[in-house]
């Protein structure tokens, strides 16, 4: 797979803190890529040594085939959780002077601006003072003036933080026209439903180790474990008895919405689901059987659960 970035065994020290412990990440050109983690993981360490804006202890980032310089942070464009617009100034002006920190002209920075400021429903707000905007509308304009030079990689920290659901999906809306148009996004979050909805690779890290990294897919069928949703009617004592037989585990829950009985089935490999299936179509009269693929969010809880009793904690 070809990655517009990678970062190998990155260890940061702080004064009697180690914030990163020999990290690794591999982010795939053109996907949007979360990295996730409880506060204080140490992600957005690892985005401050991405952006060259703190260097690690011991490490290498490459950045398209390269050791990343200071050269390739005009590649990267960088929303800080922490942001920041001078209050007195004009929501415009304000805008066009970030744009041309950036490299670009007055005529060429107004132009896209004006193009964003639609897109992002905000274009009233152009001629009004900073201090003037809420947070989200404050936000929004730095989203703008983060992803206008057309950066080849975005990075995004805690992007939702201050949104309502109406500008947060308008945001994710943009995001995934961004990676459609050729960007490559990281962002770190704690919404694990924007994970759903966006990511296509994740990493998650817990107490400054990655702990786990692959695409959506591959992790969310990793915490399967085998587990089927079942509903159906018919005599439970019976469909006991089928799993019995098979070696299958299952557990009643309540009723659905439609009246039927539900349950959880569990066997010992996915090559064991054909005769799974059978048993329980003969024991009881099945209304839908489907794998269980677990939230991000059961992911996200499961997995620094298990680390943390891994580390003894």
């Amino acid at each position: 797979m070809d990655n517009i970035l990678t970062a190998e065994h990155i260890t940061k020290d702080f004064t009697n803190h180690r914030a990163l412990d020999d990290v690794s990440v591999e982010v795939p050109r053109g996907k949007v890529y979360g990295l996730l983690g409880p506060n204080g993981a140490g992600k957005t360490t690892l985005i401050r040594i991405i952006n060259h804006i703190t260097a690690p202890d011991s490490g290498l980032v490459t950045f398209n085939g390269h050791q990343l310089t200071t050269d390739d942070v005009c590649r990267i464009g960088y929303l800080p959780e922490e942001r920041g617009l001078y209050k007195k100034m004009k929501v415009g002006e304000q805008a066009i002077f970030f744009a041309r920190l950036k490299g670009l002209s007055r005529a060429e920075a107004t132009s896209r601006l004006k193009e964003w400021f639609e897109r992002m429903e905000i274009s009233d707000w152009w001629n009004k003072k900073v201090e003037e905007l809420s947070k989200g509308m404050a936000q929004k304009v730095q989203f703008i003036v983060t992803v206008l030079h057309r950066p080849e990689l975005l990075i995004f920290d805690e992007p939702f933080s201050g949104f309502d659901p109406i500008n947060a999906s308008i945001l994710k809306r943009e995001i995934l026209k961004l990676r459609d148009e050729g960007s490559t996004i990281i962002f770190s979050t704690h919404n694990m439903s924007s994970v759903e909805e966006l990511c296509d690779n994740i990493t998650l890290i817990n107490r400054s180790h990655n702990i786990l990294s692959g695409s959506v897919g591959e992790v969310r069928e990793r915490f399967a474990d085998n587990r089927y949703l079942l509903t159906y009617r018919g005599d439970t004592r019976r469909l006991f008895e089928a799993t019995d037989r098979i070696g299958a585990r299952a557990e009643v829950g309540d009723c659905d919405k439609m009246g039927n009985q539900t349950a959880s089935l569990w066997i010992g490999n996915a090559g064991e689901k054909r005769e799974l299936i059978s048993a329980v179509n003969e024991a009881v009269d099945v209304c839908t059987f489907e794998q269980f693929i677990p939230s991000m969010d059961d992911i996200f809880v499961a997995a620094v659960k298990a680390n943390e009793q891994e580390m003894g904690r």
